[in-house]
């Protein structure tokens, strides 16, 4: 990811943010400059695959490990879905890098929703780990301590 932060494009990520409108975005794409929006188009179709991947595989494996039910197992897709979104976002910002500067507002508009909508479910993926973390650590606790 730090490497995808410090990439030579002259202005923050589109990704980075938590939604764009069509105006913040021409004028984002503008500053990265053809050179910028190059390195950018290439991210998105190279590096940026592989977070996802990484995350997915990380976080699904962290709630299907420590889920404290069997059937909670099925909250593995929440990560999934924040995966998809991801992939699905990158592929609009690509399409975006590579159209400038014939960018429509509706593509933007659909590339500022799958941000949102991916931030939303990391953000619910973290949540439940963080959850699934504290009963397990709460149920150790309890076995440790109040078992004879």
């Amino acid at each position: 990811m730090a490497v995808f932060l410090a990439l030579p494009i002259g202005g923050d990520l589109l990704d980075a943010r938590f939604g764009y409108t069509h105006a913040t975005t021409m004028e984002a794409m503008a500053v990265y400059g053809e050179d910028g929006r190059r390195a950018y188009l290439w991210a998105s179709l190279t590096l940026d695959t592989l977070l996802p991947v990484a995350y997915v595989g990380f976080l699904a494996g962290i709630l299907h490990r420590l889920r404290p039910r069997k059937g909670l197992g099925k909250l593995t897709v929440v990560p999934v879905a924040a995966g998809l979104l991801d992939l699905s976002e990158n592929v609009q910002i690509a399409a975006m890098l590579a159209s400038y500067p014939e960018v429509s507002a509706a593509q933007v508009g659909w590339a500022s929703a799958a941000t949102q909508s991916k931030a939303c479910a990391l953000l619910a993926s973290m949540v439940l780990v963080a959850g699934f973390v504290v009963l397990a650590l709460v149920g150790r606790w309890r076995r440790r301590f109040h078992e004879p």
